[in-house]
């Protein structure tokens, strides 16, 4: 979710309110629609709702909001607080997204039972798992209580949070595995095999963000994670993503697209990617950026790797400013900006499972090679580019990514896994950054959180994180609504977890070793 417009919406809406509309909504029965159309509230009509409410991003310059924290860009607009490590509180607005989910398969019809409250075990595990994520311990087991009186919820720890969202998976991959197919799906056109697979690549990610916590004898992880993979239900390709699908039909147009947004000119593309790319002579450059027009009035040709050129993300924004004033930098590429579909928008994707399961195979959670799915999730990644922009030279420069330049990549003596544990690693995380420009957001900053790499640059003299300036911040902060509102329990909270400092550099649980 956008972190910030959470904040902003919930210092109006508080988790304390939202927890007495979730459990006291059952009479609610009508919507406010069309009134052409159906009034009467269905699960199909909240799976709807639901499932948009998961994949669409956000628009404007909050499409990239996510990129600055992992140093993919800067702005040339002026400072953005993430580019610098300035860490804001964050927001628990999503708490009101639970009461539709229980409501969607409570109004299921029995034949439909097992879909609908499949999906909403998931819908539900994902919005906890995001919440926690941000700031450490949160209310899970006294939530929806709003009707028995229940309005300032207990904190849980971490640890039993993350072990109900597990709880839940299960139950939501039981159920799944065994359900019809749907109606109010537009992903997948309700194929609940389609979601089965979904279910499954995000358990993966949950137990891959528990990685710290492998010897944990109540989790299980490598055990529960081989326990998963063994289900034989993976992503295949590309068309099991789930992601959102943009058209040139109004409304339905890429968020970052010209027409949507007044911001598209000052995304910088950091050198911090720019050179991890042109190391290897990787080709999705071509896609990801544009030349710099210093460069192209240099008469370097567009199809030259020199003529594509980096900002430094953390430099003082005077210098930064400076790069976009003389355009000595490579923007983002014209299919973000110009291709009205753009690309498709992945919230759990092939790619990314396929590299989970490499760090799974590396860890020895599974008794696999991580080169075979270190190879795939890269091939996966080439694949997505090539299915989703068209054949011009607007959009790769004369660099098209044939089937010869995909297998020369793969065959780069710089990418090849080693044996050795900390190469291999540093070696998938690099390649899982790379794949995840534009998408998945929060994650290569979850990953960098967990592991340390890809090493993202830092700069004490410009760092906005004041208590640790050589460090990125690992939290949130909480919400004021909650100090507001919920103060017993979330300064009880905050005391046990963090000394009684709401810190962004604290170590949540997930984090220690």
């Amino acid at each position: 979710y956008n972190k910030k417009c959470i904040m902003n919406f919930f210092k109006i809406l508080t988790i304390t309110t939202a927890t007495c509309i979730l459990g006291s909504c059952s009479n609610f029965d009508k919507i406010n629609t069309n009134p052409d159309a159906s009034t009467q509230v269905s699960s199909k009509l909240l799976a709807t709702g639901a499932i948009a409410g998961l994949v669409k991003p956000g628009s404007g310059a909050g499409y990239v909001d996510h990129m600055f924290i992992s140093k993919y860009i800067a702005w040339g607009e002026g400072a953005r607080g993430a580019q610098y490590n300035d860490f804001y509180r964050t927001g628990f607005g999503s708490y009101v997204n639970l009461t539709d989910y229980q409501l969607m398969a409570d109004l299921a019809a029995e034949s439909d039972k097992d879909a609908y409250e499949g999906l909403a075990l998931f819908l539900k595990a994902y919005t906890l798992f995001d919440l926690t994520m941000s700031v450490g311990d949160i209310p899970c087991s006294e939530i929806l209580q709003g009707e028995d009186g229940l309005l300032t919820p207990k904190y849980d720890s971490q640890k039993d949070v993350c072990m109900y969202i597990l709880q839940i998976l299960d139950s939501a991959y039981e159920k799944m595995s065994r359900a019809s197919d749907f109606e109010g799906d537009f992903i997948f056109g309700g194929d609940a095999r389609q979601w089965s697979k979904v279910i499954t690549a995000y358990q993966m990610r949950v137990l891959m963000q528990l990685s710290l916590k492998v010897d944990d004898v109540d989790l299980k992880v490598a055990e529960r994670f081989q326990s998963v993979y063994n289900r034989n239900m993976l992503m295949e390709s590309n068309s099991d993503n789930l992601q959102l699908t943009f058209s040139d039909k109004s409304g339905q147009y890429f968020p970052f697209h010209s027409s949507n947004n007044k911001h598209w000119a000052y995304a910088m593309v950091s050198d911090y990617l720019v050179e991890m790319m042109k190391e290897n002579h990787d080709y999705r450059l071509f896609y990801y950026a544009k030349p710099s027009q210093v460069k192209l009035d240099e008469g370097i040709s567009s199809s030259s790797w020199d003529a594509f050129v980096g900002v430094d993300p953390t430099a003082p924004i005077s210098n930064v400013k400076e790069a976009y004033a003389t355009r000595n930098f490579s923007g983002l590429n014209a299919r973000y900006i110009d291709y009205i579909p753009g690309e498709p928008f992945i919230r759990i994707g092939y790619s990314e499972q396929n590299f989970i399961l490499a760090e799974a195979a590396l860890r020895g959670w599974i008794k696999e090679d991580p080169s075979y799915f270190y190879k795939k999730a890269i091939r996966g990644s080439f694949d997505f580019i090539n299915e989703n922009t068209p054949d011009d030279e607007i959009y790769h420069y004369g660099n098209k990514l044939t089937e010869e330049i995909i297998n020369t990549f793969l065959a780069n003596p710089n990418i090849q896994l080693t044996g050795n544990f900390e190469t291999d690693l540093e070696l998938i995380m690099k390649q899982k950054y790379i794949a995840s420009f534009m998408q998945l957001p929060w994650m290569p900053y979850y990953d960098y959180r967990r592991t340390g790499l890809p090493k993202f640059p830092i700069n004490p003299e410009t760092s906005l994180n004041f208590n640790a300036p050589d460090k990125i911040p690992v939290r949130w902060q909480y919400p004021e609504s909650e100090i507001s509102y919920n103060k017993a329990n979330v300064e009880e909270a905050i005391q046990r977890q963090y000394g009684g400092s709401d810190e962004v550099n604290k170590l949540m649980w997930i984090l220690q070793k």
